[in-house]
C-alpha cells in the first residue's frame, strides 16, 4: 500500500483528449432561421457534445473506457440552458463500457472545466491510474438577454443582477473604467486583444469565429457593427461588443494519467505532458474587487502552480489565459506573472503575445474568438497547450514547440480561479 507521501509525489500526465467544433451565432455551422438547413436539422445538444468529445478524446489517446478509474465533468448552467443536470451520470450514458465508474459534476461558473481537470488530476495523486475530465455547454437555446441572466447566476445575483440586462459585462465595463481612471491601460490595447484573437481563430478550423475578421480599425471604432451595447449609462462607454466573448455550445475531453497509468494504456513518451504544478484559489463571491486593475484570485492560483512547479512565469513559451473579455486577458498577463503590474500594455503593443511574439498566448483565438462554451473552457485551455506542445495546430501552430506552457480560468469576476503549469517532455 502506498503511503501519503508517495502518493502526493505521484506524476500526472496528459496523454490528449478531444475539442470538438465550438458553435454558435456568426458560425456557419450554426443553424439559425437563415440557415439553409433550418427545419430540417437541429443544433447539437448537450448529450451530443458529452458523447462526441468523451469518445473521441478516448479514441484519439487510445485508452480502453474499462481502464478509466474516475471521470469528472465542468459544466456551468445546464438546467437553464438544456433543462438537463446531473450530468456525472451523462457522461457514462457517451460509453457502456463506462458504466458503474465513479462520475461527478464540478461546477464553479466559467472556471468549471479547469476545476474537472482539478478532480481528475487530484483523483491520480490519490492512487487512480487513469481519469477523464470532460466538459461541456450548450448556451444557444434562448435570447442572449435571457442567456445573460442565466450567466449572471456567476455573480452575487442579488446584489449584481441589476447592473445591467447583461450582467457580467457590464461588470468588466466597471473594471476597465477604474483602469482608464489609473491609466493601467487604455481602450486602444483591448482593441488589440480583439484583433490577436480574431486572427489567430481565423487560422483555427475549431474556432466559432474562424470566418470573422477584424482590423485594428474596426476593434477601436464604436459603430453599428460594433456598438456600446449597455444599458447601463455610466459603463456604457467602456465595453464594446469586440471586446466580449462568444456565446457558443462545444465540448471538451482529456485524458490523464499516473505513471502506472502510461503503462496500462501503453502510451508513448512522445505523447505525454505533465502537470508539473495546479492550483485553485477561491474568492468572496459576496465582496467586490478592492482594485480593478488587479486579478488577486487568480494571481493567487497562479503562483501556487509555479511553486509547486518550481517554474518561473519568465520560462513560459505558451500560456491559455482567460479572455471572457479583452480587458480580462491583459489583466491575467499580470495575474501570471508574464508581465509586471502595469506591464501588460506593452506586451499588447509590441506583439510579444502574437503567434510569432516571445509568448504567445491564447493561440488558437481564446474566448474571443475560439468560442466559450463555459464547462468545456478550461479544457480546451489544457489540451491548447497539449496540442502546441505536441505540433498538433496546424495553420496556428507554433514555429518553436514550446516545453513549458501554462494556464488560467477563471470562474465569474476573479472568484474562482485554476492555473497549471505543465512541461513537455
Amino acid at each position: 500500500m502506498q503511503s501519503s507521501r508517495q502518493l502526493l509525489s505521484r506524476r500526472v500526465f496528459i496523454v490528449g483528449g478531444s475539442i470538438t467544433k465550438f458553435v454558435g451565432k456568426g458560425s456557419p455551422d450554426f443553424i439559425d432561421k437563415k440557415h439553409p438547413d433550418f427545419g430540417k436539422k437541429q443544433n447539437t445538444t448537450i448529450e451530443e457534445y458529452i458523447t462526441l468529445a468523451t469518445n473521441e478524446a478516448l479514441k484519439n489517446t487510445n485508452v480502453d473506457p474499462d481502464l478509466v478509474d474516475r471521470i469528472a465533468i465542468g459544466n456551468f448552467a445546464g438546467e437553464l440552458f438544456t433543462n438537463q443536470g446531473h450530468m456525472g451520470a451523462a457522461v457514462i450514458g457517451a460509453n457502456k463500457k463506462l458504466l458503474n465508474k465513479p462520475s461527478m459534476r464540478v461546477e464553479g461558473a466559467c472556471a468549471s472545466g479547469a476545476l474537472a481537470v482539478q478532480v481528475a488530476y487530484d483523483a491520480i495523486r490519490s492512487g487512480a491510474d487513469v481519469a477523464l475530465a470532460v466538459g461541456a455547454e450548450v448556451q444557444t437555446t434562448v435570447s442572449p438577454r435571457i442567456g445573460g441572466d442565466y450567466l449572471a447566476r456567476a455573480s452575487h445575483y442579488a446584489r449584481q443582477r441589476s447592473i445591467d440586462d447583461f450582467t457580467f459585462p457590464c461588470l468588466f465595463a466597471k473594471r476597465m473604467k477604474g483602469i482608464l481612471e489609473r491609466e493601467h491601460f487604455t481602450m486602444e490595447d483591448t482593441a488589440r486583444v480583439a484583433v490577436k484573437a480574431y486572427a489567430n481563430g481565423n487560422l483555427n478550423p475549431l474556432a466559432h469565429m474562424h470566418n470573422a475578421r477584424v482590423s485594428l480599425d474596426h476593434a477601436s471604432t464604436v459603430s453599428d457593427k460594433n456598438p456600446n451595447f449597455l444599458n447601463n449609462e455610466i459603463y456604457k462607454p467602456f465595453l464594446r461588443i469586440t471586446d466580449c466573448s462568444q456565446v457558443t455550445d462545444g465540448g471538451a475531453a482529456m485524458i490523464l494519467v499516473s505513471e502506472d497509468g502510461l503503462k496500462k494504456i501503453n502510451a508513448s513518451k512522445d505523447s505525454i505532458v505533465e502537470i508539473k504544478g495546479l492550483s485553485c484559489a477561491t474568492g468572496n463571491l459576496y465582496e467586490d474587487a478592492e482594485d480593478p486593475t488587479q486579478m488577486t484570485t487568480s494571481r493567487v492560483a497562479a503562483v501556487r502552480a509555479q511553486e509547486a512547479a518550481g517554474i518561473k512565469a519568465s520560462e513560459f513559451q505558451v500560456a491559455e489565459v482567460h479572455d471572457c473579455f479583452t480587458i480580462a486577458e491583459l489583466l491575467m498577463y499580470e495575474a501570471l506573472g508574464i508581465a509586471p503590474y502595469g506591464g501588460a500594455k506593452d506586451l499588447i503593443r509590441a506583439g510579444a503575445t502574437n503567434l510569432d511574439g516571445k509568448i504567445p498566448v491564447n493561440t488558437g483565438g481564446g474566448l474571443i474568438s475560439f468560442g466559450h462554451p463555459v464547462g468545456a473552457t478550461g479544457i480546451k485551455q489544457f489540451l491548447e497547450v497539449y496540442r502546441q506542445m505536441k505540433g498538433q495546430c496546424g495553420g496556428y501552430q507554433l514555429k518553436n514547440i514550446p516545453t513549458f506552457g501554462a494556464t488560467l480560468n477563471m470562474g465569474g469576476d476573479d472568484k474562482t480561479a485554476v492555473s497549471a503549469v505543465l512541461q513537455n517532455l
